[in-house]
């Protein structure tokens, strides 16, 4: 069997063929996304917006589990992929069975805080009188799924790394098309309204953790479970590699809050309501990038720890001509469709609907510059180079957001709010530039 035949990744990948082994990842984030959307869609036409909100509200709760489940996913991916590469496949088998278990714990004592001190953690993420009951009702059940929600995490990056994205791919449509029956037959015929929703959000979780853990119990390809060395390190190493990702689902988390009191500020519930459906629709546009960088970065990776100095240039310079043309896409579709997309969320209240439509105009040009910022990020965690990817998450998600919507909306008010995101990711691209010529000798990746 030669080393193609045995792993994937090991293929001398050309264009057309590195987006057909990235496909299933994206296609599979786009999957999360319109499963994640739907909820807010569901809740806002059969519920209310103030729920629409009040999900907003308790967002960045939901963005440090699947940021922890995402640290640990991606940094671990790459480095069982790297040990993959240069033939230490039991050491991989070994690190990969550590993290799975090292999530499902963390996943547990989520579950445990949170539910001893949900009242508190609600109020203090912002939630007005009006909106606490629905916040309590969502986040309590999203807290008794969180073990699920991290696993599912985890095993769409390893998936990839397994060398079966097809598999990761099916599982994601399927939570998605489970989840979106459960939120018709919960919210539509059950009338259970927010609660309906979170029920039907765990149960898509539930189907790719279960499913994953008994393939990977069958060991039905090279990576698979087996008793674990206990090594802290590859936990720390993980960790360290995939702190851009917590990074960026942390400060997601924390200019969330800040979007929703400003918002609040400014124009009370139904501007939360709208830029709800803003970040929402970020996140679904913006899975084609991350869908595109997860499903290429143990390629990366695996050339990397390789050696093939030729194939990593490759595929490096495939990638960023993709993301190029994509982002183009994305910012036309976004900007063009916004007033439709605003429509299927706010279509009974007008306020609402308004407030979101011209907020598309300003957001979309966010899509031009947020995919090359997300590959980087991406290519530096691949690399193991954890403290250039989390400089470029830690800016584009956090510093540069913090500063433009601290400012901005003193002195141009909801046009502030609105500008804060493509500003933020414009000077992210500036940097992103400067640190992908400084590292191009040391990885030899251009």
């Amino acid at each position: 069997m030669t080393e193609t035949q045995k792993n994937p990744l090991a293929e001398s990948f050309n264009a057309l063929s590195l987006i057909r082994f990235a496909f299933p990842s994206m296609v599979m984030m786009l999957f999360m996304g319109l499963y994640t959307i739907v909820d807010t869609i569901f809740v806002a036409r059969f519920v209310d917006t103030n729920a629409l909100s009040s999900i907003n509200i308790v967002c960045p709760v939901i963005n440090l589990i699947v940021g922890l489940g995402t640290m640990l996913a991606t940094g671990g991916s790459a480095v069982v992929a790297k040990k993959m590469g240069n033939g230490n496949t039991e050491e991989a088998r070994s690190n990969f069975t550590l993290i799975v278990v090292a999530g499902a714990v963390i996943g547990l004592l989520i579950t445990a805080a949170g539910l001893l001190f949900l009242d508190e953690i609600i109020w203090g993420l912002g939630a007005s009188e009006i909106l606490f009951p629905y916040c309590r009702e969502y986040l309590t059940i999203q807290l008794i799924f969180a073990a699920f929600n991290m696993m599912q995490v985890l095993y769409q990056n390893l998936f990839v790394t397994a060398g079966k994205p097809t598999l990761g791919l099916v599982l994601a449509a399927l939570a998605g098309i489970v989840n979106i029956i459960f939120d018709y037959v919960f919210i539509v015929l059950l009338q259970m309204g927010i609660k309906g929703a979170a029920i039907g959000t765990g149960i898509g979780y539930m189907i790719p953790t279960i499913i994953g853990t008994i393939f990977f119990l069958m060991k039905k390809s090279e990576l698979h479970f087996c008793k674990p060395d206990m090594d802290a390190s590859v936990l720390l190493e993980s960790c360290f590699n995939g702190a851009s990702e917590m990074v960026s689902q942390c400060s997601t988390a924390i200019t969330t809050f800040l979007f929703n009191v400003t918002m609040m500020k400014l124009l009370g519930e139904d501007g939360v309501a709208a830029i709800t459906v803003i970040i929402y629709s970020q996140f679904l546009l913006t899975t084609l990038y991350i869908g595109f960088s997860m499903g290429t970065a143990p390629v990366v990776s695996y050339n990397y720890g390789s050696g093939n100095v030729k194939q990593l240039k490759k595929t490096v310079r495939i990638c960023f001509s993709f993301i190029a043309g994509i982002s183009i896409f994305v910012f036309l579709f976004s900007l063009l469709g916004g007033e439709s997309i605003a429509k299927v969320f706010a279509e009974n209240n007008r306020n609402v609907f308004e407030i979101t439509k011209n907020g598309f105009i300003i957001f979309s040009f966010s899509f031009l510059f947020s995919g090359c910022n997300i590959f980087s990020s991406a290519l530096f965690t691949a690399l193991s180079s954890g403290k250039a990817s989390a400089t470029i998450s830690f800016l584009r998600t956090f510093g540069f957001i913090m500063v433009f919507l601290l400012a901005l909306p003193r002195f141009l008010e909801v046009t502030g709010v609105w500008l804060a995101v493509p500003l933020a990711e414009l000077f992210t691209l500036i940097l992103t530039v400067y640190l992908l010529c400084r590292h191009r000798k040391q990885y030899n990746y251009f």
